[in-house]
Order: structure tokens, then C-alpha cells, then sequence
């Protein structure tokens, strides 16, 4: 990655929500295409904040990005127009049906009428959602929204696609599905920011792990270069080492412990 140029940058970034304690501590790095990004940290870490502040749905930040060359302050609209972004929930409009919404996603990206119809049948047909296509979808399962939700996050191809937990819901057949789309998507030449809590998922798809711990970059690199640096341990076991959670076992047979109880009285 030496000669090529970063398709994101972040340097020196902080956010704080009081102006007082820092969820973010000063992030920086270099993002380059055709990397799948693993970002994993512990719940309040900074992994959401920093994909809203990428996004552009946190604008009041500290430190500067750039994303396409261009600065995410002052040019939003026009590095929004570029990524696409799947949230593990968000509120659709489930009164409509996975077309109409998903016409409405393209015209907000300026895609002719013409070219979001045959991109979403395309995409529903695959995902298996043909039949459903026209159907109301305040009657879907959790993962029929997510499967909407990924591919209104796609129907514009974007060159960055942000992912937060994108897996949650689906069946195992169309995770896997997701997981072969990101390697495809990244020989491309397409940018994929993965956020997740499932490991073993960030360890075989990732081509690049950032673990961020208290809103600090803690250990950033290829997974074959943190278990070098780990004397060969599983990226779980990395994970708990380096954010200093153990004793998971002890805290298994204590819950265990105290439901026997509960049952006992």
C-alpha cells in the first residue's frame, strides 16, 4: 500500500458529546482501497461514533477527515453521494413494500427510474425476497428487513460500504452470501468498513483488523500480524488480552452458579 493513496484519512479525530469525556482520544488512520476493515472494539469503545462521524450523521468533531480526497466538513453531501452505509437496525418505512423503498433510496442517490428497477429486482431475486418484492413490509421477519436494508445500502455501488453488523438476522445460507459479496466487492477495488462482535466472522473475511478500545486505537494490522504479535492466539483470545477482559470461563459457571440456586429455592 505504499504508493497508493488512502481513500480515507483520520487524523488527530476526538468527539466528545459534554465537550468534557472523550469518546473518541485522537484516532488516526490511513484506509486504502480494496480493504475489508475489521473495527471491533467493546460496547462503548467509539466504533459507532466513528462510522457516524465517516457518514457524516456526527458533523461536530475534532481532527479532520477526508474521504475522496475531499473534507467530510465542508464537502458532506457530496462524500455521502459515494458510500453506502447498513446499520444492524434501522427504522424502515415498513408500510412501504421493498421496492417502493427501495426506489426511493436510489432517487435520493439521483439513479434513473430505469436503472433502480432492474438493480432492485436483480438484487431482491438473489437475495430471495422476489416473491416478496411488492408485499408490505411491516409483516417481515428481522432478517427480511435486513436483507432490504443491505441492499438499499448497495443499489448505488458505492466505493465505500460502511456495515454495522450486518449479519444480524440472517439465515446462515445469506451470510454467507454477504461474506463472498464483500470479497468480491473489495477485488473490485470497493472499500468495506465491517463493524462487528462476531469474531470468528471479522477473522476469515477481513483482510485488515482495527481494535479500538476507550476510543483508542489498540492494535491495528493483517490478522497473520496480530497473532504474530500474539504468539499465534485466536483473534477472540487477542481481543480479551489486549482489552483486558478474562476470566470468562469463571464468569460462565458464576451465572451458571446462580441460576442453580434460583432453582434450588
Amino acid at each position: 500500500m505504499k504508493d497508493a493513496q488512502p481513500i480515507i484519512t483520520l487524523r488527530d479525530l476526538k468527539k466528545s458529546y459534554d465537550g468534557k469525556n472523550y469518546v473518541l482520544r485522537g484516532i488516526d488512520l490511513d484506509i486504502y482501497p480494496g480493504q475489508i476493515i475489521g473495527y471491533i472494539g467493546p460496547n462503548g469503545a467509539g466504533k459507532t461514533t466513528t462510522v457516524k462521524i465517516l457518514i457524516g450523521m456526527l458533523p461536530d468533531f475534532e481532527g479532520t477527515i477526508t474521504v475522496f480526497g475531499l473534507n467530510v466538513a465542508k464537502n458532506p453531501l457530496e462524500v455521502k453521494q459515494r458510500i453506502g452505509y447498513v446499520p444492524e437496525t434501522a427504522a424502515l418505512y415498513d408500510t412501504l413494500t421493498p421496492m417502493e423503498y427501495l426506489r426511493f433510496v436510489g432517487q435520493l442517490y439521483g439513479i434513473s427510474q430505469k436503472e433502480i428497477e432492474a438493480r432492485s429486482i436483480k438484487m431482491l431475486k438473489l437475495f430471495g425476497l422476489e416473491s416478496e418484492a411488492n408485499v408490505r413490509m411491516n409483516a417481515f421477519s428481522k432478517g427480511m428487513k435486513q436483507k432490504t436494508l443491505i441492499i438499499a445500502g448497495m443499489i448505488h455501488d458505492p466505493d465505500i460500504l460502511f456495515l454495522d453488523e450486518p449479519l444480524a438476522g440472517l439465515d446462515a445460507n445469506t451470510a454467507i452470501v454477504i461474506k463472498e459479496i464483500l470479497a468480491q466487492l473489495a477485488e473490485e477495488g470497493k472499500t468495506i468498513f465491517y463493524c462487528s462482535h462476531i469474531m470468528d466472522v471479522v477473522e476469515r473475511i477481513c483482510n485488515r483488523i482495527i481494535i479500538i478500545d476507550d476510543g483508542t486505537i489498540i492494535a491495528n494490522g493483517t490478522f497473520d500480524e496480530l497473532q504474530a504479535m500474539n504468539k499465534g492466539k485466536s483473534l477472540e483470545r487477542i481481543f480479551s488480552r489486549l482489552t483486558g477482559s478474562s476470566g470468562h470461563a469463571e464468569k460462565a459457571q458464576d451465572i451458571i452458579s446462580a441460576f442453580h440456586r434460583e432453582q434450588v429455592k
